[in-house]
């Protein structure tokens, strides 16, 4: 075993796949890249979410407590690296990356029609939110483009490289204890 220093432990434990978080605050909708989230719990579904109080984003979440969480497909891993790299107050995203925001059902935040999957969500805990930066979000609805031929999903390494998802190991006959949620 070969020791690594503590600050590159993320790098071995990201979480899911790489998402866009969209906020819609003040009549602006915005866009970033996020790649700290985790499934908490799955009725209601809840969501945590890391927004640094750096991220244009934060205020806005913070404010309105309400937000979409899109997952994009490989296809848009450029684009959505981009987004990651300039700010809401500076650019118009959707417009600059050639994404188009739809009106979502329950939440201020716009959908992003390119994405795979869109997830309507609410905060509804904020307690780690000063001094983690964490949210707790609960899905309040859910969207899935079933058109979209590419479903692939990909998953930051912490680095700049990333992992693209790939063969699907079926083994639902051995999740007995969890088969209610299959």
């Amino acid at each position: 075993m070969k020791e690594i220093p503590l600050a590159k432990v993320f790098h071995l434990i990201e979480p899911g796949p790489v998402v866009l978080l969209t906020t819609a605050r003040k009549g602006h909708a915005n866009m970033m890249t996020m790649s700290w989230h985790m499934m908490m719990e799955f009725v209601p579904p809840l969501i945590a979410c890391v927004v640094s109080p750096a991220n244009y984003s934060y205020k806005a979440l913070r404010t309105t407590k309400e937000c979409v969480i899109a997952i994009p497909g490989i296809d848009l891993a450029s684009k959505v690296v981009d987004i990651g790299n300039c700010s809401g107050p500076d650019v118009n995203k959707f417009e600059v990356f050639g994404l188009t925001a739809v009106r979502a059902k329950k939440v201020a935040a716009p959908l992003v029609a390119e994405c795979i999957a869109n997830l309507e969500c609410k905060v509804v805990d904020t307690r780690m939110a000063n001094k983690y930066a964490l949210f707790v979000l609960e899905v309040v609805k859910a969207w899935t483009d079933p058109k979209r031929k590419e479903r692939r999903t990909f998953h930051a390494n912490g680095d700049g490289t990333f992992v693209v998802d790939g063969r699907t190991l079926d083994l639902k006959k051995k999740m007995v204890k969890w088969a209610e949620f299959l």
